[in-house]
């Protein structure tokens, strides 16, 4: 069903799957940035936007995970994804208006369940994969800028770079997790029309 190119430079190993899992979550506050006994939401100045050539460019991103700044050419396809994939892709996700959300190696099987779980209850727009920095916590990424005009396309320097997002969590919550979503998804610089047309695969 679902058509991955290129996946060679898109992961650090491994197959592609999509999983489904049972629910769970928590509770999570409204209004300004997201704070709840398990999750904190920071805001980041936004990095101007550059395709990079290479997947394996170091840039030096001022969040972690990253939450703009250049990127490769190339996003990975929206979906669930069992080894890492390179920030510098995952970057180019957050331009198209994704949410990214990654695990560390120490989070609990239990955790990393309702992960998916949360992914399959709303899969537009998402990447979900294992980032080995983030240890034992769960953190999800977005990238929030006015649109791009076409004049901007052309010189990425013109573009206001907005703002990225970071929410940490140092365990699964359902409401923290689904506010920033449904506050942060498709308000990057080049969004799609609508959150369908971020359908998994593509």
């Amino acid at each position: 069903m679902l058509a991955f190119a290129g996946l060679g430079i898109l992961l650090l190993g491994g197959v592609l799957a999509v999983v489904a899992f049972g629910g769970g979550g928590s509770s999570s506050a409204s209004g300004g940035l997201i704070s709840t006994s398990t999750c904190t939401e920071k805001e980041f100045p936004g990095l101007k936007p550059k395709h990079l050539n290479n997947p394996n460019a170091v840039v030096d991103y001022n969040s972690s995970p990253p939450s703009s700044g250049p990127h490769y050419q190339q996003p990975a396809p929206w979906g669930i994804y069992p080894d890492s994939i390179k920030e510098t892709i995952l970057v180019h996700n957050l331009e198209h208006g994704g949410i990214v959300v990654q695990y560390g190696p120490k989070v609990s099987q239990s955790d990393v369940a309702k992960i998916q779980s949360f992914y399959q209850d709303d899969p537009s727009g998402l990447v979900v994969a294992p980032f080995a920095e983030l240890g034992s916590k769960i953190a999800a990424t977005a990238w929030n800028e006015p649109p791009y005009s076409q004049n901007q396309d052309a010189n990425f320097e013109q573009v206001d770079p907005g703002h990225g997002f970071v929410l940490t969590c140092t365990s699964f919550d359902k409401g923290a997790l689904s506010d920033f979503r449904d506050k942060r998804r498709n308000k990057a610089g080049e969004r799609y029309q609508s959150v369908k047309d971020m359908a998994p695969g593509q």
